[in-house]
């Protein structure tokens, strides 16, 4: 089965989308064993696991990206301004696709993980997600 998912504008930033996403996927309670890819159509926003509990981790996470791809670097591709380039380093760092495995109708995500949105523009449009999910139902 698959869906398109598609996220609201948001800031700069690490953000749980795990509840969105769940919510997507109508099937997902009657699901007993399966896979979910999801998979982000962009090139300037990854999608990570992290932790889900201290706000202190997205934060974190955006200053260090931050210093690895800095928006100073003399960067050859600055026709779409000087946070669209250390975006595509970052998407190409962190990646634009998960796999999560689903048991029992819920994703198996260890108690502490959730599913960010790393937007990496300071004003980024909506994001596109596709969600493929396969397995046995019940």
């Amino acid at each position: 089965m698959q869906h398109s998912l598609r996220l609201a504008p948001r800031r700069r930033g690490f953000h749980l989308i795990t509840g969105e996403v769940e919510a997507a996927l109508t099937e997902l309670p009657r699901l007993r064993v399966g896979l979910l890819h999801v998979f982000l159509q962009h090139t300037s926003a990854s999608l990570c696991l992290n932790e889900n509990a201290d706000p202190d981790v997205p934060r974190d996470l955006e200053l260090a990206f931050n210093e690895i791809a800095r928006e100073d670097f003399p960067y050859a591709h600055t026709a779409e301004g000087p946070d669209d380039m250390p975006a595509h380093v970052k998407t190409a760092l962190i990646g634009a696709s998960l796999t999560v495995p689903v048991a029992a109708g819920r994703l198996c995500l260890g108690t502490w993980q959730g599913i960010y949105l790393c937007e990496h523009r300071d004003r980024a449009g909506p994001r596109k997600l596709v969600l493929t999910i396969q397995g046995e139902l019940d």
